[in-house]
């Protein structure tokens, strides 16, 4: 966008007061007060409210997709579990014992599945049992490539409500297609396009969910997210008992996804904060006008928002009592190209070109500083041993002879103690410490199960150090969300959190291959990553009630200040 320039205005004749450029002059009335610039934390803690009606209307709609991820997620647990057996009649002679474990040694033919699930339909057992882990290696494989890839774009031209969007839409229809898959190949196929969109729903609903809130109550919030996934959790167990056969089951918690892109999405709203950092401020303010007035709250006239990073850039080109101004929103060289437009004006006037730039950023931008470069990697080496501690006990924990859909239930519920826990403790104790103390809580439990014996009353004992492990851990990995987003700015928050998303689906890949050691090596790898994890959170900063930062420079400048301030 080119501004008509004032020496193009000759034509209009030589009255400068016709000239666009300039206002009509106003006289304020008496007791007006100047525009107040305020960044979006102070905005909500000042005017609009931190965590009112709207917020939580708002929580509450974004969340349900955590119930997705969920459902995407945890269906192989149902889809390729081995179902009972039983032997023929008149195959007494041929070997086949009903008290058997598994059917391995049995002739074919002597036996048939009772139950129906990839397992017995592709006959993924035995020499092929590997597959099963194969599919959930190239589902989480997705996970990890989806979490990058719209990590990217929620912070760049989508958006994290387009990103949400885009990401259901694709769940619907890959989780659709696996049901109809007409082979193994197809399958393997289909679950990792899967795994590329559901990558990207937990990281976009969570961001979408927290960044309107004020940072007092953001980390209580942001916990609570994981309350949605334990309870998709506990929900898919029911509707796998009422869908057993694993087509149906693939059908109907596909189609979940578009019930919500349906009937929940057109009633989420896209962050002020991205609005904000993409230069398009009228959206931003209007979003912060309706939480304040939802919330029962009045944002007065005159309040503008700002970005934390500097004032609009200027262009003053000589002294004089006229000035001309002119506002633009474009990109950053756009905006260096108007400001040459101004260089042979009359030196009688003043002009001033202010530019609200659309700022953009990627992981290079979080590689290229210092500062954000090394919170980086220590959230990526934190997030995947957290994932591989997790994810391996719940294979541990689950893989108990008992009624499957009660053991998941119970397993989903379990973890919800520890959410409640931490986001008690959060506010109170600080990221940083709480995230030491559930490192090092898990990482004990799971070394002291690594000293005992798997035999009598022992294998109780293990049971519970595996339980509290993950006990522990479930606690972390749900801090790890609300501080990884902590530590990075709006305009790249959804890449690194995409990142720290994709160093977890890895450590999820590499679980099942620590659980296959057998004995007391899973517990005693599992400990040794905890005690690790959490000595590699003593070198993170705290973000107890600190603003989040919408740009790299903005958040240098501050943190910063506040070094050279202690010091």
């Amino acid at each position: 966008m080119r501004a008509t320039l004032p020496s193009e205005s000759k034509d209009r004749g030589t009255d400068p007061s016709r000239s666009p450029l300039i206002p009509a002059t106003e006289k304020k009335p008496a007791g007006a007060s100047a525009s107040e610039k305020l960044c979006i934390d102070e905005m909500l803690q000042k005017y609009c409210g931190e965590f009112g009606r709207w917020q939580l209307k708002h929580f509450i709609l974004t969340s349900l997709a955590w119930a997705l991820e969920a459902f995407h997620t945890m269906v192989i647990i149902f889809a390729d579990r081995e179902p009972e057996w039983q032997c023929l009649d008149g195959a007494a002679g041929s070997g086949c014992d009903p008290a058997a474990k598994n059917v391995c040694r049995f002739e074919p033919g002597s036996w048939k599945w009772v139950g129906d699930s990839t397992v017995a339909e592709w006959g993924l057992f035995c020499g092929d049992k590997f597959k099963v882990g194969l599919v959930q290696a190239v589902f989480f494989g997705g996970c990890m490539i989806g979490a990058g890839i719209f990590g990217h774009l929620s912070d760049s031209f989508l958006g994290r409500k387009g990103s949400l969007t885009v990401v259901c839409a694709l769940n619907t229809v890959f989780g659709t297609l696996t049901a109809f898959s007409p082979s193994y190949s197809f399958y393997v196929l289909f679950r990792l396009l899967t795994g590329c969109s559901t990558g990207g729903v937990g990281l976009c609903a969570f961001v979408l969910a927290t960044e309107p809130v004020g940072p007092k109550m953001r980390g209580t919030v942001g916990m609570s997210t994981f309350y949605f996934f334990s309870s998709g959790i506990a929900l898919l167990s029911a509707i796998a008992y009422i869908f057993p056969a694993w087509r149906n089951l693939y059908i109907v918690s596909s189609l979940s996804s578009l019930v919500f892109l349906v009937f929940v999405l057109p009633f989420v709203s896209e962050s002020p904060r991205w609005y904000l950092v993409r230069g398009r401020k009228s959206e931003a303010m209007k979003i912060m006008s309706t939480i304040a007035t939802s919330n029962g709250n009045h944002l007065p006239q005159g309040v503008i928002l700002t970005m934390d990073n500097q004032e609009p850039l200027s262009l003053p080109l000589s002294p004089s009592s006229l000035s001309y101004h002119v506002s633009v929103t474009t990109t950053t060289d756009t905006c260096m190209k108007e400001q040459h437009l101004f260089k042979d004006i009359n030196p009688l006037n003043k002009l001033q070109l202010s530019c609200q730039v659309a700022m953009t950023g990627s992981l290079l931008d979080v590689i290229r500083t210092p500062m954000t470069r090394a919170r980086l990697v220590l959230a990526v080496v934190i997030n995947f041993l957290c994932s591989v501690v997790y994810y391996g006990l719940s294979l541990n924990v689950v893989n108990l002879e008992t009624n499957l859909y009660l053991t998941v239930i119970l397993n989903a519920v379990a973890e919800m103690p520890a959410f409640m826990i931490t986001a008690m403790l959060l506010d109170r104790w600080g990221r940083k410490p709480l995230t030491i103390g559930t490192l090092w809580f898990s990482g004990a439990f799971c070394f002291a199960g690594s000293l005992v014996n798997n035999v009598g009353v022992w294998k109780g004992v293990r049971v519970v150090c595996g339980i509290l492990g993950i006990f522990g851990m479930a606690g972390t990995y749900n801090l790890l969300f609300i501080y990884t987003a902590e530590l990075f700015p709006t305009v790249v928050r959804n890449a690194a959190l995409g990142c720290a998303t994709q160093a977890a689906q890895m450590g999820a890949i590499l679980a099942p291959l620590v659980v296959v050691l057998g004995g007391s090596l899973p517990f005693l790898v599992f400990a040794l990553c905890g005690i690790v994890g959490g000595v590699f959170a003593f070198y993170l900063p705290e973000t107890l009630n600190q603003p989040l930062y919408d740009t790299l420079t903005g958040m240098e400048a501050k943190e910063n200040t506040a070094i050279s301030t202690k010091v």
